[in-house]
């Protein structure tokens, strides 16, 4: 016999101010003991609000201001305290199909724009019978981790224009010239403001191209992610070690700092 739960608390992380309405008065009608704590209109709200407040479920809009409601979550997995079992998530997407063919394939659900109180009850459904599996201590980070990782994975897209296949050459701004630096020189790439840092073994340069549009023309084999900012060169990377706190670091070839390894990203280093 399935177990479901009733009372629950809840995020809303959406910027258009008559969705965000609309869906919390769709989700009074349909589950009249939810509380929903607080609704935010950016994705970096929604993880100061979720890690201050601790609701356990999140509708997070796909689409928002600053960092998408995917980003936003990816950042929430890595900030979540260790001892605490991760919410329910719920994406909130207009129809994209895309977007939903990636969302079939995972177990984290998600709610067309405008919401159909139909499908919401099937939402809801599915979301309190993994708060009764989570109460039973059935809850598994790290198979929301992977959910994330590929959602990620398959919701990125190359910027419009860029060419096919993995990318060979960069172009570098150097004062009022520009410089083609062979991306296999490259040590690690890390975000900054608008901006990506290139960092070569001996030079750092800066490029516009974000770094969400630029994974997609890396060869994956040879450039991993390891942080939601930092995409570093697998075979430059020269030590992983494991902090009192549980945390990754990672060294590489050629640089001196230690970088950070998201927990979303620890999977690459298993034998850690």
């Amino acid at each position: 016999m399935t177990m479901t739960i009733s009372r629950a608390t809840a995020l809303i992380a959406e910027d258009e101010p008559l969705l965000a309405q609309a869906l919390r008065a769709e989700l009074a009608s349909a589950w009249s003991q939810l509380e929903v704590l607080a609704t935010v209109g950016d994705g970096a709200s929604a993880v100061t609000q979720a890690l201050a407040l601790r609701p356990d479920v999140l509708f997070f809009d796909i689409r928002m201001p600053g960092q998408s409601g995917l980003e936003a979550a990816a950042e929430l997995a890595d900030e979540w305290p260790h001892d605490q079992p991760f919410p329910a998530l719920v994406f909130v997407t207009a129809y994209d199909q895309y977007a939903v063919q990636a969302f079939e394939t995972q177990a984290v659900d998600y709610v067309l724009k405008p919401v159909q109180p139909a499908r919401l009850r099937k939402t809801i459904a599915k979301v309190q019978d993994a708060l009764a599996k989570r109460a039973q201590g059935a809850s598994d980070i790290e198979a929301t981790l992977g959910q994330l990782r590929n959602l990620l994975g398959q919701v990125a897209e190359p910027a419009p224009g860029t060419a096919q296949g993995p990318l060979k050459m960069l172009q570098v701004s150097v004062g009022t010239s520009i410089r083609m630096v062979p991306v296999e020189d490259v040590v690690y790439f890390e975000a900054a403001d608008k901006y990506v840092r290139v960092l070569t073994a001996g030079h750092e340069y800066l490029i516009r191209t974000p770094l969400k549009e630029l994974l997609p023309q890396l060869d994956a084999q040879r450039f991993w992610q390891v942080h939601r900012g930092t995409v570093v060169r697998a075979d430059g990377i020269d030590s992983v070690t494991r902090d009192e706190a549980g945390k990754l670091h990672l060294v590489l070839r050629g640089r001196a700092e230690k970088l950070a390894v998201s927990r979303l990203y620890a999977h690459l280093f298993k034998a850690m």
